[in-house]
């Protein structure tokens, strides 16, 4: 099984090929599927700016993509003050797939280290239950 620590670093080493000619801000994500498999995503940003993509959903979409829908947990950084906090479409994305008790790590170049659950990081989400009638 691949540790907190192993999974902070593959997001810290994917960063680097983070495509944000615009921002200049690179993240790195990588997520843990149930099975053990580890998938990596980076930014990608667009001159359209509405087209970009967050590091954290490419992980998942990718993971999505190969036929995994559940995952252990998923780590993110970026050169921030602070453990970089998910924006919130990709708080959205990880409700869709993730427990509520999923553990999320949000680090930053410094070394910090924040983690919390689905339900901490976005309380009362919407979730495909409210879809149910």
């Amino acid at each position: 099984m691949v540790t907190r620590d192993e999974l902070i670093q593959k997001a810290i080493d994917i960063r680097k090929r983070a495509y944000v000619p615009y921002s200049e801000f690179p993240v790195g994500a990588a997520v843990l599927t149930k099975s053990g498999e580890v998938y990596e995503g980076v930014n990608i940003e667009n001159a359209a700016y509405p087209t970009s993509c967050c590091a954290e959903r490419v992980a998942i979409f990718k993971a999505v993509a190969d036929g995994h829908y559940d995952f252990e947990t998923l780590a993110v950084t970026a050169d921030t003050d602070r453990p970089v906090p998910p924006c919130g479409s990709c708080r959205q994305v990880m409700s869709e797939f993730f427990d509520s008790d999923t553990v999320i790590h949000t680090t930053n170049a410094k070394g910090q280290i924040k983690s919390m659950t689905m339900e901490e990081l976005l309380p009362f989400s919407f979730t495909p239950e409210d879809l149910n009638k």
